[in-house]
C-alpha cells in the first residue's frame, strides 16, 4: 500500500500560485477550548434519555458516561500520537493517507464536505435557531434564515483569521463550562431542599419505573450512545499547521479537553438524577430545562434555552473553524480543485475553502436536506476512526515513523478502540441495515470520483 502522501505541499503548482504559509496562532488554551467547545454542543442539555433508557440504574448511567469518556480519551490519544508524528494540516485525512493511501484520505474528505461535517454544521445551526425562537417568535422560514445567518456570520469570523476564530471559541467554551459549573452548584444547593433524591419514580406517579435488567449488550448500547455525545474530539488536529508547537500542544489539548468534557458530563448527569426521578430522566427530551424548572421555577426553561443557544453557537464555531483545513490540505495535495488551497494574503486563512463550506452548509440548512443525509452517513465516521487507530499498527513497523508522543498501553489500548469502533458500525448495520448500507454507498460514491478525476495531480484548477 502507498504509505506516503502522494505529493508534497504545493507540488505541481506553479510558483506564483503556491499557497503561502498559514499563520500559527493557536496555543494550548485555544486548542483545548477547541476540543471542549466542539464536543459540548446541545445534546448533553437536551437528551441523555438514550443512556438512561438502556441502563436504568443510577450507577449504570454514570458508569456508562465514564466509560464513553475513557474510550473517547483512548481514541484521542491515538490521534495525539499520529498528530505528533504528522503535524500537518488535515488531521484524520493526513493520518489515513500516511497509514493506507490517498484514496482513504479522499473518502474521508469527500464524506466530510458533502455530508458529515457540513451536515453537522447545518444541524447545530438549526438547533441554535430553534432555541432563538423561544425568545423571538419565528416561523419555519425564520428558523432557517437564522440558521443560515449563524453559519455565514461564524464563517466570516473564521475567514478573517484563525486567531479570531480561536478567540470566539475561547469565549464560548469558557462561558459554557462556567454555566455547567453554575448549574451543578445550583442544582445541588437548591436541589437539597427537595424531600427525596436519586428516586426511581416521582411521588404519586402511576408510571412504571424503567427497571429492565442491565446486560452487557444494553450497557454497550448505552456506551455507544454516550460516545456520540463526545463527537468532534478529533477536529483540533485539522489545524496543526496553525498551532504553536503542534507536536506538544495537540496531545495535551486532547488530554485536557476530554478530561474536562467527561467531568462536565458526569457532573451534569449526577445533578439530573439528584433532582429528577429516573423515570423523568429516561423520558425527557429537554432534561436540562426540566431540571432547572424544578429548582428555580418557570424561569429555568428560559435559562436553559439561552444556555443551549450559547453552547450550540460555540460548537458550530469550532466545527466551522476545523473543516476547511481538511479541504485546504486535500487541494494542496492535488486531490481537490487547486483554488481550495489558496491562503488569504492578509488573513492567512484558507479563505476559499471556508467560503465553499459556508455556502454548502447554508444550502443544507435552508433546504433541510441535511437530516436525511446526515443521519444515514454520520455513523460511517467510526469506520474511519477504526482505520485511523489501526494505522498505528502499520506505522509502527516503518523505520521512518518517529512520533514525539506514543500512546500508552500499546497494542492493547488502541486495539480496544478499534474493536469498539467496529462494534458501533456493526451494531448500526444490524439494527438499521437499509439506512446503513445507503450511508456506506453515499461514501463509496467517492471512489469512482477519486479514480477517474481526483487522484494526486489530476485535480483541475
Amino acid at each position: 500500500m502507498d504509505t506516503t502522501l502522494a505529493t508534497a505541499a504545493g507540488a505541481g503548482l506553479p510558483p506564483a500560485t503556491r499557497p503561502s504559509h498559514l499563520n500559527r496562532s493557536l496555543g494550548l488554551p485555544h486548542a483545548t477550548a477547541l476540543v471542549v467547545g466542539t464536543i459540548i454542543g446541545a445534546s448533553i442539555f437536551v437528551q441523555p434519555a438514550e443512556i438512561t433508557a438502556r441502563v436504568p440504574t443510577i450507577g449504570g448511567i454514570l458508569l456508562a458516561w465514564t466509560v464513553a469518556g475513557a474510550l473517547t480519551l483512548i481514541g484521542a490519544l491515538a490521534c495525539a500520537e499520529l498528530s505528533s508524528a504528522f503535524p500537518k494540516t488535515g488531521g484524520v485525512y493526513v493520518f489515513l493517507c500516511e497509514s493506507f493511501s490517498p484514496a482513504f484520505g479522499f473518502l474521508w474528505g469527500w464524506a466530510m464536505f458533502w455530508v458529515m461535517h457540513s451536515g453537522i454544521i447545518a444541524a447545530i445551526a438549526v438547533v441554535f435557531a430553534r432555541y432563538v425562537s423561544f425568545f423571538v417568535p419565528l416561523g419555519d422560514a425564520g428558523i432557517r434564515l437564522v440558521a443560515v445567518g449563524a453559519i455565514l456570520a461564524l464563517s466570516a469570523v473564521n475567514y478573517r483569521g484563525v486567531k479570531q476564530g480561536g478567540v470566539v471559541q475561547n469565549v464560548f467554551t469558557i462561558g459554557k463550562v462556567l454555566a455547567i459549573l453554575l448549574m451543578v452548584v445550583i442544582g445541588f444547593a437548591l436541589g437539597s431542599r427537595l424531600p427525596e433524591h436519586f428516586q426511581l419514580t416521582a411521588p404519586g406517579s402511576s408510571l412504571t419505573p424503567p427497571m429492565q435488567s442491565v446486560t452487557p449488550t444494553t450497557f454497550l448500547l448505552a456506551v455507544v450512545a454516550g460516545l456520540f455525545a463526545f463527537g468532534g474530539w478529533h477536529m483540533v488536529t485539522y489545524a496543526a499547521e496553525e498551532t504553536v508547537e503542534p507536536e506538544r500542544t495537540i496531545p495535551l489539548s486532547l488530554l485536557y479537553g476530554i478530561v474536562i468534557v467527561t467531568a462536565c458530563y458526569v457532573a451534569l448527569n449526577t445533578v439530573y438524577l439528584y433532582i429528577l426521578p429516573l423515570e423523568t430522566v429516561a423520558r425527557s427530551t429537554r432534561i436540562a430545562a426540566d431540571a432547572a424548572t424544578v429548582v428555580v421555577g418557570t424561569t429555568g426553561g428560559a435559562a436553559m434555552s439561552a444556555l443551549v443557544m450559547f453552547s450550540s453557537f460555540g460548537a458550530a464555531n469550532g466545527i466551522i473553524l476545523a473543516g476547511p483545513r481538511v479541504y485546504y490540505a486535500m487541494a494542496r495535495d492535488g486531490l481537490l480543485f487547486r483554488w481550495m488551497a489558496d491562503v488569504h494574503p492578509v488573513f492567512r486563512t484558507p479563505h476559499r475553502a471556508i467560503a465553499a463550506q459556508a455556502v454548502w452548509a447554508a444550502v443544507l440548512a435552508w433546504t433541510g436536506t441535511y437530516r436525511q443525509l446526515f443521519t444515514r452517513v454520520v455513523f460511517t465516521e467510526w469506520i474511519f476512526f477504526a482505520l485511523m487507530a489501526a494505522g498505528l499498527f502499520i506505522l509502527r513497523r516503518r523505520s521512518d515513523y518517529h512520533p514525539a508522543y506514543r500512546i500508552w498501553g500499546y497494542p492493547l489500548v488502541p486495539a480496544t478502540f478499534v474493536l469498539f469502533s467496529a462494534g458501533i458500525v456493526l451494531n448500526r448495520i444490524v439494527t438499521e441495515p437499509v439506512e446503513s448500507f445507503t450511508g456506506i454507498l453515499l461514501v463509496a460514491l467517492g471512489l469512482p470520483v477519486y479514480y477517474t478525476w481526483a487522484r494526486p495531480g489530476r485535480a483541475t484548477s
